[in-house]
């Protein structure tokens, strides 16, 4: 009979008995702690210092390789949302829409923005320190009541977000898209403040046209077939220019630059140690860039030097 000392057990459940080594450790384990290796089972343990050992996959840009594109599908999710808010509330998208310099009656009713306005008026946007409408307005869109455009507003920009977010965000890697796609909603908004502050506007358009932007220098960088990227950015040049009478064209031109600069440094930068640092600092800097001029533009506008 085998005495008790000869009883093996599970290095993690001592109360198991167990035959089996891990053939990285040489550790006894127990079923639950078996994971099944090239030859024979390793434990919990051993398999993730494996999985740290082994160097992550990367994509051309530096993202990680994801088969699922989880942001897009989060920022489709947001801008639903917010509609279906804007469809509860109307007011919402007087509240949340960008605007740098607007002012409101006591009865509620909105007018141009002047320096000298009267007492009885109130300063609204970002002039009265509502900073946040440079991104909430870009998670709004024309409610229905605008006619035929106002439904395709929100329709078009979803389509859009998830025909081309979905292949751009597979390419950059979660963190890089998400980074690109706030910095091209943020130019965007930044530069309806430099030339149209007192225009209110909404949509995520400038949004989707800096990962356009994006789509394009991916393209060029990877040497892809450019035939269909190219008249891809007809259209959407072409509905820039379209879009002059409809909706913000500002917004649509500061998305595009702020993703092209962005996108630009995510695929040009060294392919070493210093890529990610480079991709950030690149990122900072444009941030700091809009928030200087949005700060420069708010004061000039509270002191009439516009």
């Amino acid at each position: 009979m085998e005495s008790e000392s000869a009883v093996t057990t599970c290095y993690r459940h001592p109360k198991v008995e167990s035959h089996v080594r891990c053939t990285r450790c040489d550790r006894y384990i127990c079923p639950s702690c078996m994971r099944e290796a090239a030859v024979g089972h390793q434990c919990v343990e051993c398999v993730k210092e494996g999985a740290r050992s082994v160097r992550q996959a990367r994509t051309a840009f530096g993202g990680r390789i994801s088969t699922v594109p989880t942001v897009t599908y989060a920022l489709i999710g947001l801008n639903v949302l917010a509609y279906l808010a804007e469809l509860l509330r109307a007011s919402v998208v007087d509240r949340f829409s960008m605007l740098g310099a607007g002012l409101v009656d006591s009865d509620g009713l909105h007018y141009l923005w002047d320096a000298a306005y009267p007492a009885s008026y109130h300063a609204e946007g970002l002039v009265d320190g509502e900073w946040y409408r440079l991104l909430t307005g870009a998670f709004l869109h024309l409610p229905p009541t605008e006619g035929t455009f106002g439904i395709a507003h929100i329709v078009m920009n979803m389509f859009a977000l998830w025909n081309v977010g979905r292949i751009v965000e597979s390419q950059l890697g979660r963190v890089r898209y998400l980074a690109l796609y706030l910095l091209s909603a943020l130019g965007g908004s930044v530069l309806v403040l430099l030339i149209a502050p007192d225009q209110q506007t909404i949509g995520a358009s400038g949004a989707i046209f800096g990962i356009s932007a994006a789509y394009y220098v991916m393209g060029r960088r990877l040497g892809a077939d450019m035939g269909t990227i190219n008249r891809f950015m007809a259209g959407l040049l072409i509905w820039l220019l379209i879009s002059a009478g409809l909706t913000s064209w500002q917004g649509h031109l500061g998305g595009l630059l702020a993703g092209g600069l962005v996108t630009f440094a995510y695929a040009y930068a060294p392919r070493d140690r210093r890529r990610t640092l480079i991709q950030a600092s690149v990122c900072v800097g444009l941030l700091a860039l809009l928030v200087v001029l949005t700060v420069l533009k708010v004061s000039a506008l509270r002191t009439g030097a516009v």
